[in-house]
């Protein structure tokens, strides 16, 4: 995920203007953190609308026991944290970047589906760039919903801004982040959608199944491939995400000519965390949501059930 320090910078003046009108609470809400007003705008002129602007049909009715998801593809399993290497290109320089993608043992409800919440950094040159907070959900059919993220944006370490977009709220909508059974050949599907300043319009389809794909970490066979796209970087702008069974992505890739970030990610080490190491990843993602929603208007992110209790300072 990717946000603008224009955006950035906005987001980090609007929430400012929040803490400081504590009287105004009631209305400032409806603009805190980014996220803006528009009812759901997203879910008008579905009917006869081109498969790439279609969002998808979501029920919170057909979720149960939702943050538990052990989708083949899309396992989030608490306490596992992933660490993928590479680089992204930047002003025709290549940078060094590392992502730190940790499934913590929190659930927060959204959109009245209770959804485990990942925290994920990225580094660029050894920096923070962004730290975020995503929510996922899995329905009973075994399809992995995208719920909404937190983004803060850094530059130079240091904290410039952020914004965010929850699925059910303000125009925005929940999306398909993996398929129960993904096929190539199938339609492309929505990933979620989130009206401006976030501008989340994310498609993807799955291009290729049956690969085999060498990474740091090890070598897999019967890894799928999907491509991902979205409306503002256009059609010659994409990105590939290369799924191994009982894994997730271990490889990220690119093409296009429109393509301005050139992202390239491999799977360098799996870490099952400590009880300590937890806590304090735990301690993290509740940070990031108390400096979203300080005036937020949905229910604050717990602990699992059946997690231990252990503290997180």
């Amino acid at each position: 995920m990717n946000v603008s320090l224009e955006e950035a910078t906005m987001a980090k003046t609007v929430i400012r203007y929040c803490q400081e009108t504590v009287a105004l609470v009631v209305l400032v809400t409806f603009v805190c953190f980014g996220l803006s007003s528009g009812g759901a705008l997203a879910q008008k002129g579905q009917k006869g609308k081109a498969v790439e602007d279609t969002l998808e049909a979501f029920d919170h009715k057909n979720f149960d026991n939702s943050a538990n998801v052990d989708n083949k593809w899309f396992p989030l399993q608490p306490g596992t944290q992933l660490i993928y290497k590479g680089f992204t290109q930047e002003d025709e320089k290549r940078v060094p970047a590392r992502v730190v993608q940790t499934v913590t043992d929190l659930t927060k409800v959204v959109n009245g589906v209770r959804t485990v919440v990942v925290w994920d950094v990225d580094y660029k040159d050894g920096k923070v760039a962004e730290s975020e907070i995503v929510f996922f959900a899995q329905d009973k059919d075994g399809n992995v919903w995208l719920m909404g993220e937190l983004v803060e944006i850094y530059e130079d370490g240091d904290f410039k801004g952020g914004s965010a977009w929850i699925g059910g709220m303000d125009g925005s909508s929940p999306g398909i982040m993996m398929k129960a059974d993904p096929r190539p050949g199938t339609p492309s599907y929505s990933q979620g959608y989130a009206p401006p300043p976030f501008n989340w319009t994310d498609r993807a389809t799955v291009e290729k199944a049956g690969q085999k794909v060498c990474v740091p970490v090890g070598c897999y066979k019967d890894v799928l491939v999907i491509v991902e796209g979205s409306k503002g970087e256009g059609p010659d702008a994409q990105q590939l995400k290369y799924y191994a069974p009982g894994v997730g992505y271990i490889k990220v890739g690119w093409r296009g000519k429109g393509e301005k970030l050139r992202e390239t990610l491999e799977l360098a080490e799996i870490v099952k965390l400590t009880p300590d190491a937890l806590a304090k990843a735990r301690a993290e993602a509740l940070e990031i949501e108390k400096r979203a929603y300080l005036y937020g208007r949905t229910p604050p992110a717990e602990l699992m059930k059946g997690a231990t209790n252990a503290k997180t300072e």
